[in-house]
């Protein structure tokens, strides 16, 4: 499913806390973009490693000790969409840059993954937003960046480290429309935790679906993923 949402250019959203796998995910489903496409990754430090021939590697730099000298994400977002990317794939957002995300998905580029810190789908939708808000200042209001946040992503996928120390994918939603308490999203795939351990001490439980069907469904399947595979007994 998840690969099928990234060759259909969907835009995804990487969350979990910090240690549960972001990173390593985030390098799984960008390895699935195709390899005639033209990849840009964006990070503070270099980790993705992808095996694409047309990759290219941003890394912020910090300034100097006069303060001068310094490159931020929201430059390199700027220089990768100068660059001709197919894909651009943010290893963390954590400041302005999300703003010129919001900016870039609203101009029309799809195909964007990225990860954030966030405790759950809603929280990562909302932390996203609060990014946004704080570099816009006054030049938009809130209502405004809560819709852009809400069409700017299609899918979050949420990983959580569970107490047997395995990391786990919870949560595969779908992004919603805003609303007063912020952004619906809806489980399409959930971790179905069974009781118990298995022989070797880790947590019994699967990913399963949820049942519903998302509003992308005839996207995905062109690209091999019908409502059946996803769990639905749909005629």
């Amino acid at each position: 499913f998840l690969r099928a949402c990234v060759r259909a250019r969907l835009n995804i959203l990487v969350s979990g806390a910090t240690g549960t796998g972001r990173t390593t995910l985030l390098n799984v489903l960008a390895s699935w973009v195709p390899d005639d496409e033209r990849v840009v990754t964006v990070e503070d430090s270099s980790e993705l490693r992808l095996p694409q021939n047309h990759v290219v590697r941003l890394e912020a730099r910090a300034p100097d000790v006069e303060g001068r000298g310094g490159v931020g994400l929201r430059e390199l977002i700027r220089t990768a969409l100068r660059m001709r990317a197919d894909r651009v794939v943010v290893g963390e957002v954590r400041g302005d840059e999300a703003f010129e995300i919001l900016s870039a998905t609203g101009a029309g580029h799809d195909g964007w993954l990225a990860s954030i810190h966030a405790a759950s789908p809603a929280d990562a939708l909302a932390r996203f937003e609060v990014l946004a808000l704080l570099a816009a200042g006054t030049q938009a209001p809130a209502h405004a960046v809560r819709t852009q946040v809400s069409s700017a992503f299609d899918v979050v996928v949420h990983l959580v480290r569970l107490r047997d120390g395995t990391r786990r994918v919870m949560h595969v939603a779908e992004v919603g429309d805003p609303c007063d308490d912020g952004i619906v999203v809806r489980d399409l795939f959930e971790f179905d935790a069974e009781h118990g351990l298995d022989s070797t001490g880790r947590l019994r439980g699967r990913i399963v679906p949820t049942g519903l069907l998302p509003v992308f469904s005839d996207r995905l399947a062109e690209f091999g993923v019908s409502p059946r595979q996803m769990g639905l007994d749909i005629s």
